[in-house]
């Protein structure tokens, strides 16, 4: 073997991950067609290759992340991507930091010297 890895998440993901990728690519593909535009026209758009287009429509694994936002971009949908991962939306998050929490506070030992 000549030492290099090969990245299994990018030849075999995980079920549930390979599935949501080629559903949001069947997504975009449906918000191009719906916008009468090319896979070339999208291509120049965010400048990149046809063959990154038709990778991220495919839901490929290896199309990098800046592909799938600039498409997103592109069809004035990016903002959709601010709701991936928000802490805020996150409760087994919250829980896990809210238990990490020390169970009670001590009090300030600062003097206030205003009278």
């Amino acid at each position: 073997m000549s030492g290099l890895k090969i990245n299994l998440l990018l030849t075999t993901p995980p079920y549930p991950v390979e599935q949501t990728l080629k559903r949001l690519g069947a997504n975009l593909r449906t918000a191009r067609l719906r916008r009468s535009l090319s896979i070339a026209e999208v291509a120049e758009k965010i400048g990149a290759g046809v063959r990154a287009v038709l990778s991220a429509e495919k839901g490929k694994p290896s199309t990098g992340i800046a592909v799938y936002a600039a498409l997103l971009w592109v069809f004035d949908l990016l903002n959709q991507l601010d709701e991936v991962a928000d802490p805020t939306k996150d409760p087994e998050g919250k829980a896990l930091a809210l238990a990490r929490e020390p169970s009670r506070a001590r009090k300030s030992c600062i003097n206030d010297n205003d009278f």
